[in-house]
């Protein structure tokens, strides 16, 4: 089993910073990308930004250029710099993680969630 723990969210002012971390732990034997997703109220949870082991990024059109994820292989963690918040940011964040165990099977696991919220 594979045990993700999110940290770092919070209230924020539009224009502000926050740092989302993610760690993950468990039976994990190799990681092939982790990403944040957020929900809004109301909305469906959608892709913020993914990176892959080989460290290949994907970013959501809405935060390109202000959003930086990055990972720390070693320690099986995943962040996301948030810069230059805006109101719309404000959701739940959720970590995930694709991979495989030990005993080479394959996992598909969330975080709780973090709730980020940006005011006006």
């Amino acid at each position: 089993q594979v045990h993700l723990v999110e940290s770092g969210g919070g209230l924020v002012q539009a224009g502000g910073s926050l740092r989302l971390s993610c760690a993950a732990s468990g039976s994990i034997f190799s990681i092939y990308a982790m990403g944040w997703y957020r929900q809004a109220p109301g909305k469906q949870r959608e892709l913020v930004a993914a990176i892959t082991s080989g460290g290949s990024t994907n970013y959501a059109d809405s935060v390109k250029g202000r959003f930086t994820i990055s990972r720390d292989s070693a320690k099986n963690t995943v962040y996301l710099q948030m810069n230059s918040l805006k109101p719309e940011d404000t959701g739940v964040y959720y970590c995930n993680t694709r991979g495989s165990t030990a005993w080479g099977q394959s996992f598909d696991s969330w975080g709780q969630g973090t709730q980020v919220t940006v005011s006006s």
